[in-house]
């Protein structure tokens, strides 16, 4: 088979992960007799460097007709410490999402054997979690009017959401929860807001669809809290995008690192494949971020856009391979131990497959 997959590095260490993800991906089609077509594309800072916008015309074409998108990740100190900054490298991405139509963010969250130990949280609270967040991508409070007045001195967010935006996501959330334990969790906060209300009256009135599907609705507040205390409670968790904003970073800890978790953005377009976590800047060029999370979404890639089940499951199996022989970087190496190099673990797994 052949593929053409855009590549978006971005900026900070995304470059650098997203070349490790490339050496597995390239292992993986001459191992199984396939033929990639890489595309580059500039977005975030160096989009803005470059052309002075975070997600260039260009960029959006080499997406639109690729097969599939493979994304490091954006954003820059300078614009960060710029609260004046009128364009950002955050607004990029949103762009992207919008443009694309990726109204669903996929973010699985499980624990490794080896690295049970290395979360912050109790072995016994989290062995055996294996849970899914779907979090709504392309509307609410990121994507509603938002300004100021009295001279600068009060500012708004409006937080808008359609029926229909709400029954798209659900209905991935109700389709994925068919493929697993058919349990799925309704995240809101309807006692205070109205948007949560018609997502919690959107998602009961779908309920009767999917009659093997056992529903539940819980505030946010609270998911917040049972995440950290029994995350194996949960299986498929469906949100807006703030809540899902939080929540996804907050279930990220229960693995031991924001560095091994993959992520989907998914919807009406070609989708794209991203580690969960940001742009590192204070470890650009250094070579020591952590690849797994890059790598990783290469293998959601293979298995939800390709179909190739088999050559997804051969990338995990060497990602756990090396976390057992502790081929890793220095954010998962105990003390006393080497630390690999981000090249080095890249150059392991491939040596490896």
């Amino acid at each position: 088979m052949k593929f053409n997959i855009a590549l978006l590095a971005g900026d900070g260490i995304g470059p650098e992960v997203i070349n490790e993800a490339v050496k597995v991906s390239d292992a993986i089609a001459k191992k199984f007799n396939h033929e990639i077509n890489w595309t580059p594309a500039l977005t975030g800072a160096c989009a803005i460097d470059a052309v002075g916008v975070p997600y260039p015309d260009e960029t959006h074409e080499i997406c639109m007709a690729a097969d599939a998108v493979l994304f490091g990740a954006i954003g820059h100190p300078k614009y960060d410490n710029d609260p004046k900054a009128t364009v950002r490298p955050e607004q990029g991405l949103l762009l992207m999402r919008k443009k694309l139509g990726l109204f669903a963010n996929v973010r699985p969250t499980f624990t490794f054997p080896s690295l049970i130990d290395n979360s912050p949280l109790k072995r016994e609270r989290i062995e055996g979690t294996d849970l899914v967040f779907l979090r709504e991508l392309t509307g609410g409070i990121y994507f509603g009017e938002k300004g100021r007045r009295d001279n600068g001195e009060t500012a708004y967010d409006n937080c808008v959401y359609t029926r229909v935006e709400v029954q798209r996501l659900a209905k991935k959330g109700f389709e994925l929860a068919m493929t697993r334990s058919k349990k799925l969790c309704c995240v809101d906060k309807a006692n205070v807001l109205e948007t949560s209300r018609l997502w919690r009256e959107t998602v009961q009135a779908m309920e009767k669809d999917y009659p093997e599907v056992t529903v539940s609705y819980e505030f946010v507040d609270a998911v917040a809290m049972r995440l950290v205390q029994w995350p194996n409670s949960y299986d498929v968790l469906i949100t807006e995008n703030l809540f899902g904003d939080i929540l996804t970073d907050e279930a990220s800890v229960i693995s031991g690192s924001m560095g091994l978790m993959p992520s989907a953005s998914v919807g009406e377009h070609t989708s794209l494949y991203e580690p969960i976590h940001g742009s590192y800047p204070q470890a650009t060029g250094l070579n020591i971020a952590n690849p797994l999370a890059t790598i990783l979404s290469a293998a959601m890639m293979f298995e939800d856009a390709f179909g190739l089940k088999d050559e997804a499951e051969a990338i995990r199996a060497v990602v756990n391979k090396s976390l057992e022989q502790g081929i890793v970087t220095e954010d998962l190496a105990p003390k006393g131990t080497k630390a690999y190099k981000t090249s080095e673990v890249g150059d392991w797994l491939v040596a490896n497959l």
